[in-house]
C-alpha cells in the first residue's frame, strides 16, 4: 500500500532531482574550464604573431632608412617615425651609431 502511494506520488512529481541538477552544473563547469584554457592559448598565439610582425616591420623600416639616408643607420627610434613606421612596435631595438645596424630583439617563444 505504501509502495503504491509512493509510485502514485512520483508520477505526479514534475521537475528535476537534486542529483540531476548537480550533474548539469558540473558538466557546465567542465565545459567552461576547457573553453577558458582554449581561448587563453589563442590569445598567446596572437601576441606572438604581433611580436613577429612588429619585428619584421622594424627591420624593414631600418633598411629603408639606411637606403634613403646615404647608407647611415638610424640612431634613435624617433628617426623612423612617421615616414617608416606608423606606430610604436612591441619589439625592443638597441641603437648604437650610424655605422652599425640596430639590433631588434627576438620575440619570446609562443
Amino acid at each position: 500500500m505504501l509502495r503504491q502511494r509512493l509510485q502514485a506520488a512520483r508520477k505526479n512529481d514534475e521537475g528535476f532531482t537534486l542529483i540531476e541538477l548537480l550533474i548539469v552544473v558540473v558538466v557546465i563547469g567542465l565545459l567552461a574550464g576547457i573553453t577558458i584554457f582554449g581561448v587563453d592559448a589563442f590569445k598567446n598565439d596572437g601576441k606572438h604573431a604581433v611580436c613577429v610582425s612588429d619585428k619584421k616591420n622594424v627591420e624593414i623600416a631600418i633598411q629603408a632608412y639606411y637606403a634613403k639616408n646615404n647608407f647611415k643607420y638610424p640612431t634613435a627610434m624617433n628617426q623612423l617615425y612617421p615616414t617608416y613606421l606608423k606606430s610604436q612596435p612591441s619589439s625592443t631595438v638597441t641603437f648604437t651609431d650610424a655605422d652599425t645596424a640596430p639590433v631588434v630583439a627576438d620575440c619570446p617563444a609562443a
